[in-house]
């Protein structure tokens, strides 16, 4: 069988900038969609849409707040999120998992709050929130607190084999802190 017959099956469909016929080909990140006469015409489409997502669950009895249709839980490419099922004319999505909202103040400019963040790798942070121009970033969740050795003002939760301990929060330190 020629290579070609295996990488171009006719979908009767035609071209939308040209006419022609559009074929199924594969590329490095899967099959698409593309134009049979392709140096002339460059016209390509993925072959499935994967930006909206696909729909996992009906949510009945919760409406858009936009157009008042049925919200549902769909699985794009960031993971689960919840909605309108009149995607693409109404574009309303709203996040499952909100992050935990802190009000412990930043302790490097004192002028911002402390919020959870999510790494391109799915780990949890807490940063200021005046990102850029404060850069102090934790990994573990910060608690309101004095350090009684160094006197800084933040701690941390660290998850140990001797359950959840806390930690003053400067680097310099970070000596165990007894619970108050």
């Amino acid at each position: 069988m020629a290579k070609s017959a295996l990488f171009s099956v006719p979908k009767n469909e035609p071209c939308p900038q040209c006419g022609a016929e559009l074929t199924i080909r594969s590329g490095k990140h899967g099959p698409f969609l593309g134009c049979s006469h392709y140096p002339e015409c460059d016209y390509v489409r993925p072959l499935k849409s994967q930006a909206d997502g696909h729909i996992v669950k009906v949510l009945d009895g919760q409406q858009c707040p936009v157009c008042q249709a049925t919200l549902v839980l769909r699985q794009g490419r960031f993971g689960m999120f919840i909605g309108c099922s009149n995607y693409p004319e109404c574009e309303h999505t709203e996040v499952i998992d909100k992050p935990d909202e802190t009000t412990i103040a930043c302790p490097q400019c004192q002028k911002g709050q402390l919020v959870q963040r999510r790494s391109r790798y799915g780990k949890t942070f807490w940063s200021c929130d005046c990102y850029p121009e404060c850069q102090f970033v934790i990994n573990f969740k910060p608690v309101a607190g004095i350090c009684s050795d160094c006197q800084y003002p933040l701690l941390i939760e660290k998850k140990t084999a001797q359950g959840v301990k806390r930690f003053c929060a400067n680097k310099q330190c970070g000596k165990p802190v007894t619970a108050e």
